[in-house]
């Protein structure tokens, strides 16, 4: 099965994976976004500006704002013509090079995002239902890594921040995707601080992030923590702060959950899973969520 990031050595380092700046349409300077979230206690950023003409192409360069215990990752969010409602694509790249070429006039985003991915990028399939992604446009891209489950800035703004569902579909045939949790801030005002990602890594070394992201050693969170995800035979346990609600998802109608006050853990039967794939949220009194990554039963 998928490794659980919980007994994989380091520590959970807290990170946002789409934010973005006045290199594009952010309100904010990188070097004041980056000071925001590292005075709001995350260890880590991607700064995600538009990779797009009118803003000169950014990959924005934000080494020399990282410190002592606070990261960065190169990252861009890339567009290209066209989905399948004629909508620009959105795509997460996390890891890019600095020199990452702007694409040519025939390059579509599936092909965008295979380049991407070659150059060493984690590549994350962006908020889908804000743009009416479809999943035969999702099927282009075999090789992404995630899907973008949670996008905090559409949740406050628009009610479409929510894509499990969505992700969900492509792991019934038998995608092996990771979600991820963002805030794909602009403004640094209500669009912030609502998604977030958990990533074990052996040290807070961007290489090592980047490496914990591409093979699902993280989960996500709006709030709760989930501090442990074991299996033994037939059986998943989960400890967690305190819930009042506790579920497995898995293929198709495939579910159950538990309902208590304050609950810390919980144990599933995962034997109906074992043809396919379980994961687990924890949703705290306040309605917050954590997420795990979907886990593969062989």
């Amino acid at each position: 099965m998928l490794n659980l990031p919980f007994s994989e050595p380091g520590t959970f380092y807290k990170g946002n994976l789409h934010t973005h700046s006045t290199r594009s349409d952010g309100t904010h300077p990188p070097e004041g976004v980056i000071d925001f979230y590292r005075t709001a206690g995350y260890d880590f950023l991607a700064l995600t500006d538009h990779f797009m003409a009118n803003y000169d192409w950014p990959v924005t360069d934000t080494r020399d704002l990282r410190s002592e215990g606070f990261t960065t990752l190169i990252a861009a969010e890339l567009h290209a013509p066209k989905t399948e409602l004629g909508e620009i694509w959105h795509i997460k790249a996390i890891g890019l090079p600095l020199d990452f070429v702007p694409p040519s006039p025939d390059e579509d985003g599936p092909a965008l995002a295979r380049r991407a991915a070659d150059a060493g990028a984690f590549i994350g399939i962006v908020h889908p239902s804000w743009y009416g992604l479809t999943l035969e446009d999702a099927r282009r891209i075999p090789f992404a890594h995630a899907i973008e489950i949670y996008n905090h800035g559409s949740a406050v703004e628009v009610d479409r921040g929510s894509d499990w569902p969505f992700c969900d579909l492509l792991l019934n045939d038998g995608w092996r995707l990771q979600g991820y949790a963002s805030d794909d801030a602009h403004t640094l005002t209500h669009d912030c601080l609502g998604g977030w990602v958990q990533v074990k890594a052996e040290s807070l070394e961007p290489e090592l992030l980047l490496e914990a992201l591409k093979k699902g050693r993280y989960y996500s969170s709006q709030g709760p923590e989930i501090k442990d995800i074991t299996v033994a035979g037939d059986e998943v346990r989960i400890s967690c702060s305190p819930a009042s609600v506790i579920s497995i998802a898995g293929r198709g109608s495939r579910s159950k959950g538990k309902c208590g006050s304050a609950m810390t853990e919980a144990s599933f039967d995962i034997g109906r899973y074992r043809d396919a794939y379980f994961r687990l949220t924890v949703t705290d009194d306040a309605g917050r969520k954590a997420w795990s990554n979907p886990v593969w039963m062989e």
